[in-house]
């Protein structure tokens, strides 16, 4: 099955006190905002994580509801969100992962000494490794 490059689901706005809650109501998952910009930051970026998350488990995509088919109480708004996935993709394959490595303390004295940078270096070296590009 092709990845989509953007989705856009609906996105329910319930304007409380003092927050914005935002429900996905195709996804089952909500956030919430101190305003406006904040919610609609936060909703992206969740509706961007929880279809990566499918995408990678292999599971199909549901399909969004019609904008016009939400059911709405006074205080709510419904909006269309948008995510495009290649930048949501690549944020994740660059994420950095934190290890625990173990020196002897020789040796971490003596990086120490020369200012090394230790991911840098751990990078350098696994890329030579694996033959991989360096850059």
């Amino acid at each position: 099955m092709a990845k989509e490059n953007r989705y856009y689901f609906p996105a329910i706005f319930t304007y409380e006190t003092g927050k914005i809650t935002v429900v996905f109501p195709d996804l089952n998952v909500s956030t919430s905002g101190t305003d406006e910009k904040d919610a609609l930051n936060s909703a992206r970026e969740l509706l961007g994580c929880v279809l990566f998350g499918i995408e990678q488990d292999g599971f199909p995509i549901p399909e969004p509801t019609a904008l016009m088919d939400i059911l709405l109480a006074t205080n709510q708004r419904a909006s269309l969100i948008d995510v495009f996935m290649p930048s949501v993709r690549l944020a994740e394959a660059n994420r950095a992962i934190s290890r625990t490595v173990t020196l002897p303390a020789w040796l971490n004295a003596k990086a120490l000494e020369h200012q090394l940078n230790f991911s840098q270096v751990l990078q350098e070296a696994l890329k030579d490794k694996l033959n991989l590009p360096k850059g």
